[in-house]
């Protein structure tokens, strides 16, 4: 009997390990063939090459199974990097959303990301992205508003004179 084969095995493979990495059971069942696999015989450089993991990886799954048992295995909590602006830094920034940046010494007429990292900068002295202020925007409850052109406002008949396509009959 011929052996099987698959089809673009490294990029079969590459999808695999991603939807391994994609939730917390099949990590935990990832976790638990490797460590199954040093319990067979296998070494752990072994296990990692097999698994595409790391040696180091694989030698903390084993050691926290020797410490912990099976619990040593599951998702630790991941914290995350600590925040920057403290949570009287982020009421205060809230409340002064609420006001027009000139209130506060900006030439803006509308809070955009760019806008609240400077006004953070001056005030705090900390430094935050463009990206990050804009998730600040979400995370207190604004929502992005568009300042509207003035073609939005403009007399219809000049607006007409204007367009590209004239209309029909004309």
């Amino acid at each position: 009997m011929r052996p099987l084969t698959i089809d673009d095995a490294e990029t079969v493979v590459l999808g695999l390990q991603d939807e391994i990495r994609r939730s917390q059971e099949s990590r935990y069942d990832h976790r638990l063939h490797g460590v199954l696999l040093v319990a067979q015989g296998m070494t752990c450089p072994e296990v990692a090459r097999l698994l595409g993991d790391g040696t180091r990886t694989v030698e903390n799954w084993v050691r926290r199974f020797e410490e912990h048992g099976l619990g040593g295995l599951t998702e630790g909590e991941r914290s995350g990097r600590p925040r920057r602006l403290t949570e009287r830094q982020l009421q205060q920034v809230g409340r002064v959303l609420r006001k027009p940046p000139q209130s506060v010494g900006l030439d803006n007429n509308l809070w955009d990301g760019k806008s609240l990292s400077a006004w953070i900068d001056q005030e705090y002295g900390i430094q935050l992205g463009v990206r990050q202020c804009q998730r600040l925007f979400r995370q207190l409850g604004f929502r992005l508003r568009k300042p509207r052109s003035l073609i939005a406002h403009a007399d219809p008949l000049q607006h007409a004179a204007h367009k590209k396509t004239p209309k029909i009959g004309s």
